[in-house]
């Protein structure tokens, strides 16, 4: 970000900090407030008509212009770029005059604030992919809009809501796309199958669904489920041919195959590995278990092993003669140290 920008943000919301301490003649009328207000509306001075619109109401909660002062506070709230308060201002109105004749432009504005939430001063300077942001405001704005439509399909907002909505779920498929190529590069595979499956299902006709489907086929043959990643290969061949991951009919997987090599056996080539790579269904806990069962066994005595246990009779009577040998084989200096030299 350069200089300039920095201080452009700067003066705005020292501005913006500095305006909202405004104090509101305690004189003026329920009239000359709401003129008032509507000047500041006109001139883009939205800190100074909040104060305004919130006196009048304030002032005056049953006069002639309350629930209109009510309307207009949310849009300044919006134009000022306080979408909490925005928002926190619709919902009251809503709760408040459910059956207003202008109850949906308090939801239309309620959808707009959070729909440029994510949209703040910065996002105008900055080169931002809101397809990889959070996407939480995205579908409270996508939630907010849909029940306008539902609530009001004949609303002289709802055509426009409904073009956000479309933008707004192009946008949130974007994002689970995102999330699907974390997963491959992760090598979780069956999260990154989820990711994909979730767009294939949930987000149809959107541009993101071709990519849904060479996630979920690049996950399944990750994980060698053939039929699987078959199904979803012949899916995407049959309804997006011209897919960035199909070469000339072939599949191109996104992520090269994983090295676990260590970096000894990097370096070297492979002449020099620190562990052989495990063989399917065994992981390296199961080799210590098998490891430490092969010690034990070579670490019995030879008499003692099972082959050798088929006549203990003869091997006690051997192992007694055996003793007696040795005790007769004994020199005199054993004798006279009791065994201790010997």
């Amino acid at each position: 970000m350069s200089v300039k920008h920095l201080l452009l943000i700067a003066f705005l919301a020292l501005t913006a900090a500095c305006s909202s301490n405004e104090v509101v003649d305690e004189n003026l009328s329920e009239s000359q407030l709401y003129q008032q207000a509507q000047e500041d509306l006109d001139n883009k001075t939205y800190s100074s008509a909040i104060a305004k619109l919130k006196a009048l109401e304030s002032r005056y909660p049953f006069g002639r212009y309350a629930e209109q002062a009510q309307l207009e506070l949310i849009y300044a709230y919006y134009k000022n770029i306080e979408p909490e308060a925005a928002k926190s201002a619709a919902e009251r109105f809503i709760r408040l005059h459910p059956q207003h004749a202008n109850v949906d432009y308090a939801y239309y504005l309620k959808g707009l604030a959070s729909f440029d939430q994510d949209r703040g001063l910065l996002a105008r300077f900055l080169p931002l992919d809101m397809t990889k942001r959070d996407p939480g405001a995205a579908r409270d704005s996508f939630n907010e809009f849909a029940q306008l439509t539902s609530r009001f399909p004949n609303s002289r907002y709802a055509p426009d809501a409904k073009a956000r909505m479309v933008y707004l779920r192009n946008l949130l498929a974007a994002y689970e796309v995102h999330a699907g190529n974390y997963y491959l590069k992760r090598q979780a595979y069956v999260a990154a199958a989820n990711r994909g499956r979730y767009v294939v299902e949930n987000f149809q006709e959107t541009p993101a669904v071709g990519d849904g489907l060479a996630i979920m086929t690049e996950a399944y043959q990750r994980l060698h489920l053939e039929d699987l990643a078959a199904t979803s290969l012949e899916t995407l061949k049959q309804n997006y041919p011209d897919h960035p991951s199909l070469v000339d009919g072939a599949f191109v997987p996104r992520e090269e195959e994983a090295d676990n090599r260590s970096w000894l056996a990097t370096a070297t080539l492979g002449l020099i590995d620190t562990e052989a790579p495990l063989p399917p269904g065994q992981t390296r806990a199961s080799q210590d278990v098998i490891k430490q069962y092969e010690d034990a066994v070579e670490a019995i005595p030879e008499e003692l092993q099972p082959e050798n246990q088929d006549d203990s009779g003869e091997a006690q009577e051997d192992l007694g003669a055996e003793a007696e040998g040795n005790n007769d084989d004994r020199s005199w200096f054993s004798y006279m140290t009791f065994g201790l030299f010997d």
